[in-house]
Parts: structure tokens; sequence; C-alpha cells
């Protein structure tokens, strides 16, 4: 059945242009008025992801169908959007970019999928007239996407701003919903290649306060509104809600997230999918807590535990009770950040720092990415979770390497067929009921892995502490939507 679904999707004309900034303060805004907002975000991506959340105070989730396909992302779109009034949808990179000449998997693609109007914005560095030429190349280069709007970004003074707006709503016809000055005093702060996550940010009701003072300033919420208003009709209830068919009457088992600044990568979507097979999620905090509390099997996301080693280190309580477990068998399935923390060490220049010591491998830190993008993997030997034969999509952003690696009572499970992974060939490290890699995976594009988190987790359980042999789950019916 066809309803309303109000949303809009805040795109731009290449990466780093404000989008997140302006997309926190349009969901900032909507909230100071009584809306609810449900957020999403294009793309892979965490740490923007995060700061959505917090301005929604709300749960965000990715929208990408490369590791989802277009079928689960308007089916996890259609479940989430109705949960609130209005959906705002942070694009990424650039509008058509995609990962070939023709914008394969872009945010023009997205709108499409999703019927969405696209708020543009505009860079007006150093441009004025020019900027118009831009946004009506984006008009005529697909007609499908429906730009309903632009906000000027970086604007030199009321006169540049001036210039721009008439030059674009004479030659483009579309209206201009927002003139935004050049920002020095903003709360995001950038590292690497993207922000700051916001458990990292201190004072974060001042950040909040700040994004919902540049809406008020700088944006015509109302207008931008009704864009997201006018979006036609939408299938919400195409798509019920998801059911398990493993959930039993068995007391639930538990999945232990270590979730504190050094891990925080963690798709909401993945949790939902172990909760919603009837799991209960306990978080972690390998930073503070002494020992792990009683779980069936652990999951650690990724991070930045190169900001943290120190104190990771510290821990030495945590990493040997951590170590324990692993030596006993524990289910433990880890990506980037926390396969990087079950190793022997981390360097960082010309520090080296202990880890947990759970796998036989060194890891140091370099200066550019080595590994950076979406990849693709076949499974192809056994390890504690997925059968031979599958295949994953994910994806991979690390400056970490592997310095030195034992073959000790360890192998690597997949096959890299488009990525880095540890050497360009291979990635997934097993030993014990251990399996960790740099890969990212999403739960929806991959519902194996929640079956067979839960499904080793209930093996341990039974087996009363098994002794840590590698095993291998037999292929089970996947779940989904």
């Amino acid at each position: 059945m066809n309803r309303f679904c109000p949303r809009l999707i805040v795109a731009a004309l290449r990466g780093g242009a404000g989008k997140t900034t302006l997309s926190v303060a349009m969901t900032v805004a909507l909230r100071q008025q009584g809306i609810t907002v449900t957020p999403f975000k294009k793309g892979p991506d965490y740490i923007d992801a995060a700061w959505l959340a917090q301005a929604a105070s709300g749960p965000c989730y990715n929208l990408d169908t490369y590791l989802m396909g277009q079928d689960l992302v308007a089916r996890s779109f259609s479940r989430h959007a109705a949960e609130s009034a209005v959906s705002i949808i942070e694009g990424n990179r650039g509008l058509f970019d995609g990962v070939n000449a023709a914008g394969v998997f872009s945010t023009a693609e997205l709108a499409k999928l999703l019927r969405a109007p696209v708020i543009l914005i505009v860079d007006c560095d150093k441009v004025t007239r020019t900027a118009a030429a831009m946004v009506l190349g984006c008009k005529s280069l697909d007609p499908e996407v429906d730009i309903q709007g632009v906000i000027l970004s970086r604007v030199n003074g009321s006169r540049h701003a001036a210039v721009i707006r008439q030059s674009i709503e004479e030659y483009t016809g579309l209206p201009v919903y927002g003139t935004v000055p050049r920002l020095t005093d903003l709360p995001f702060v950038q590292r690497h290649m993207g922000l700051i996550p916001p458990e990292e940010q201190n004072g974060m009701p001042r950040a909040m306060e700040k994004a919902g003072a540049i809406a008020r300033d700088y944006l015509d919420i109302p207008g931008l509104l009704r864009v997201a208003r006018s979006a036609s009709p939408w299938s919400i209830n195409a798509f019920p809600n998801p059911t398990w068919l493993d959930k039993t009457d068995e007391e639930p088992i538990t999945i232990g997230v270590i979730k504190d600044t050094a891990f925080q990568f963690y798709y909401q979507e993945n949790i939902e999918a172990l909760t919603d097979r009837g799991a209960k999620v306990v978080m972690i905090r390998a930073l503070d807590d002494k020992v792990p509390p009683p779980v069936d099997a652990l999951y650690i996301g990724g991070g930045f535990p190169e900001t943290h080693a120190g104190r990771l280190a510290e821990n030495k309580a945590f990493r040997d009770s951590l170590k324990a477990a692993a030596e006993a068998g524990l289910p433990i399935y880890a990506e980037c950040g926390g396969f990087i923390y079950l190793g022997e060490s981390l360097t960082i220049g010309n520090q080296c720092y202990p880890m947990a010591g759970a796998l036989p491998v060194q890891f140091g830190m370099e200066r550019r990415p080595q590994g950076h993008g979406y990849t693709t993997l076949n499974v192809d030997q056994e390890n504690p979770f997925f059968p031979t034969g599958t295949t994953i999509n994910g994806h991979e952003f690390h400056y970490c390497r592997i310095l030195s690696q034992s073959d000790h009572e360890s192998h690597t499970a997949y096959r890299v067929l488009r990525g880095t992974g540890m050497d360009g060939q291979r990635d997934g490290l097993c030993r014990k009921n251990i399996l960790a890699g740099f890969t990212h995976l999403h739960a929806l594009g991959t519902p194996e892995w929640a079956d067979a988190l839960i499904g080793a987790a209930r093996q341990h359980r039974s087996a009363g502490q098994n002794k840590g042999a590698c095993l291998p789950l037999k292929k089970r019916d996947a779940g989904g939507f």
C-alpha cells in the first residue's frame, strides 16, 4: 500500500563539500520543531552515520546498493522510514560518482531507486556564474534524477551570494534553499579522510547547538521540508518487519560487542540482525573493563585502535582475559580495528604496543591508506562462520599493514577478488574459533553472518567451553526482510 513518505537526499558536486554538516543541521532544526527524523547515509560510511544519529537522537541506517543490492536497500528504507515524519538521506562523494563511468552505485542511482527529491550543495569558492553551469550540467546529465533545489556553500559575502543565486535561478529554474558562508567555528573536525567520530567529541550538546544555529541562520528549513513532503508516495508497507526462522524457545544466547571510543564502527543493521534473531547483545569496553562478562560469542568491530593504543596496551587485565577466552574456544568475529586488537602488537612510529595476542600477527600503522574501497571475497577455506563457496561483498579502509605473521595454528579463509585485504590476495585470518580480517561486511548484504555468529555461539554454549577447534558450520538458509 502506498503512503505519504516525506524524504529528501542531500547531495553535492564532490566529497568534502559540507553534506554532513548541513544534513546534521537540517536534522537538528527539524527535531527542534518537534518533527521526528530518520537519518540514512548512502554508502558504507560509519562516522557520518554516527553524527546523523546524534542529531536525530536515534539510529542512522546505511543504504548501499553494492553491499546490499537494490531490493534490500528499498526494503530497509521502507522498514525504517515508517518510524518518523521525515527521512534525511545524506549522499556520498559527488552526486553522480560511482565505481565506473556509468556512475553505478552512485547517489544519483539511489535517488532514482527511492524516488527521492535531491537538494544539491554547491561549493561556491572562487566561482559565480559557473556555479549555474555546474548545476545545469547535473540537471542535464540524467533528467530522471529529481533535483529540486540548491544550497550555496562557502559564499563570500552578500554580493557574491546574490550573483550566484540569480544565475542559478535564472539558468536552471531551481530555487536556492540556503546560503552558507565560510564557517570557521564548525564542531566537526577532520581526521584521515573523514570527520572525528562523535564518540571522541567533547561538548556534544554544543556541537548540536551549533548545528541548529547553522540551520536557523542560513537554511530555509520550511522550504526544505516542503521539498521532502513533495516526494511521491512510497510503498512503505510493502516489506514487513523481519521474522527469522531460526528463533527458538531456548534461553537467548549472549553476544558481546566491544564498543567504546577505540571500537565504534558498527552498522545499526548488524546489531539489529542479532537482536532480531533473538540474541541478547551486551556492550563491552576494552578500554575500561578489566574482565569481559560471560558471553557465548564476541563481535569486535572497527574503529581507531591506533589513537587509543596506549590505553588498550595498559589494560593488560582485559587483554589477558580476552586471550584466555579465545584460547578456550570462544567464537570471535572481528573486523579491521578488531582484527588489529586481536594481534600480538601494533607499531606506530617507533613505539610498539602489545595487543591481545590471540592471533599470531604483528601490525604497523602507515601514513597512507593500505586498503580503501569496496571488496569482494570468496570463502575458499574452512572457518568458524562461513561455508566454503560463499561470496562476500564488503569494504575496507585501513592505514594498517601486516609487519609479520606466523602460520602457527592459523590460516586464511578468503580469497580476495576485489580489494586489498591482508596482502592483496588473502583476507580473513582464522585461529581457534576466531575469524578476523580487514573487510567490513553489512548484515543485510551478508545475512549468513548473523546466522553463523549465533549458531557458533550456541555450539559453544552447548559444548560447555569447547577445546577451540576451528569448526566449520553447515550452510543455513539465509534470512532476510
